[in-house]
């Protein structure tokens, strides 16, 4: 499994202590940036992140910023990508087995390190249980065709 990071200045911290987590784990990932705390905007590096997914170039991403609302908003607007926000582990299990999601987006004002750890751990471990869940999956992806034929 290779996964796509990518943070603004908010999330930076928790992103250096994901890739920290992933290295630990021997997990394969690409850092889209950004590289420090200095000011810049998130849907910059949350597109690169959703792209990188979207186009098979890494399996899966994970996105921080402050508060994970604007990096999810913004990664979400890519066809493909389903980016579900989360700061607990139900939901990240659900996110993974209920949505398929295959990004994670997470705040690094918000939760903490030890529990985003948690909730990263738990979310890589995780698969789509498909059954019903696929036929909702579905009308997702619909829905988002609809909307993408202008």
């Amino acid at each position: 499994m290779k996964i796509a990071l990518g943070s603004d200045h908010g999330g930076y911290e928790l992103k250096e202590h994901i890739k920290k987590f992933l290295e630990e784990k021997n997990i394969e990932y690409v850092d889209y940036g950004t590289n420090s705390t200095e000011s810049v905007d998130y849907p910059d590096f949350g597109h690169k992140v959703a792209k990188a997914v979207k186009e098979g170039e890494c399996d899966r991403g994970i996105v921080c910023c402050g508060t994970g609302i604007g990096i999810s908003i913004s990664v979400n607007k890519v066809p493909g990508v389903r980016c579900a926000l989360v700061s607990d582990c139900y939901s990240a299990r659900m996110s993974r087995e209920h949505n398929d999601a295959n990004v994670l987006a997470l705040g690094g004002r918000v939760v903490g390190r030890d529990l985003a750890l948690e909730i990263v751990d738990i979310w890589l471990k995780t698969e789509f249980q498909g059954g019903r869940h696929e036929r909702r999956v579905n009308k997702i992806k619909e829905i988002e065709e609809r909307y993408s034929r202008g």
